[in-house]
């Protein structure tokens, strides 16, 4: 573990040299290729939301640092006029160094962004299962006071049931996708037909009694599916979005827009490219499979 974390660590060898096997699906390491991949995908019919790569925090200094590049990232965006909004780890605004303070980093976000972007909005991504808890203690908090946040929840684990209903009990914005950390079977569904019906039966929830959910999946079997409830439910198009991962199918994505439906894409950028590389693409065996597939799609 402590050679791998050195292999990914932003100075290393690796990730100086290797960035050309991971540009598929990170389009940069500055906020201007960024913002004009983000352009681009406009052009073409889709918002997108940018996220600043970056975990596991464990000094307040840095998780500060990550919280001022987020400043210039909204600033960038607004100068820009590019339609996007923005994700935030809360593991890089310090969660593991203590509630309180990544509270307080996740609010000058949240305030900056209602300040300064036309799309307001800023999504918490979900992370691994140990602070599943705890990123949703700081969610409800950041909630309970400003209502441009919402939270990501993995149909896989076996506890999202419960999560999602929460969820629309408070009427707050859900990203739903399938999970993409390689879990243990006593809190997570680990055969693939399992977490399709899971998601489907968490999808159908959030289309008809949720507020605004985001629909994140590149699966086709999935997307589909949804197709069919949103129709038989009558939930219009502009009552929910697809969302998908930056240089992932893309024509399923440009298919979509041509449908008539919403679509974000999610587009990560910066220095700690290898981390995410591994640990959202690599980490897990259908994501290895996903990944490689996807770089010969057009």
């Amino acid at each position: 573990m402590a050679l791998m974390d050195r292999l990914l660590a932003p100075d290393s060898a690796f990730q100086k040299n290797f960035f050309f096997l991971a540009k598929r699906f990170i389009p940069g390491e500055t906020i201007e290729s960024a913002i004009e991949t983000v352009r681009n995908l406009n052009a073409a019919g889709m918002s997108a939301t940018l996220d600043f790569l970056g975990e596991d925090v464990f000094e307040r200094a840095a998780a500060t640092k990550t919280r001022d590049e987020y400043f210039k990232m909204l600033d960038a965006i607004s100068a820009s006029g590019v339609d996007s909004n923005v994700s935030v780890k809360l593991t890089a605004m310090g969660l593991l160094v203590d509630e309180d303070f990544a509270l307080a980093n996740l609010t000058s976000i949240l305030e900056h962004a209602r300040e300064s972007n036309p799309d307001p909005f800023v999504r918490i991504d979900m992370e691994g299962s140990g602070v599943v808890d705890a990123t949703l203690r700081v969610f409800e908090r950041a909630f309970a006071t400003h209502k441009n946040v919402g939270v990501v929840f993995q149909a896989y684990l076996k506890r999202t049931a419960a999560d999602v209903a929460r969820a629309i009990e408070l009427a707050a914005r859900v990203r739903l996708c399938k999970g993409a950390y390689n879990e243990p079977p006593e809190i997570a569904y680990k055969k693939m037909p399992q977490i399709r019906d899971n998601y489907l039966r968490l999808a159908k929830e959030l289309l008809v009694r949720g507020n605004y959910p985001g629909i994140a999946t590149h699966d086709r079997r999935l997307i589909g599916a949804v197709k069919a409830i949103a129709k038989t439910e009558n939930v219009g198009r502009d009552k929910f979005e697809f969302q998908m991962l930056y240089g992932c199918r893309p024509h399923v994505q440009r298919d979509l827009v041509a449908e008539g439906y919403r679509l974000r894409i999610y587009v990560p950028f910066g220095t700690h490219w290898a981390g995410y590389f591994y640990r959202r693409v690599l980490e897990r065996r259908e994501n290895a499979l996903f990944a490689l597939s996807s770089m010969f799609s057009r």
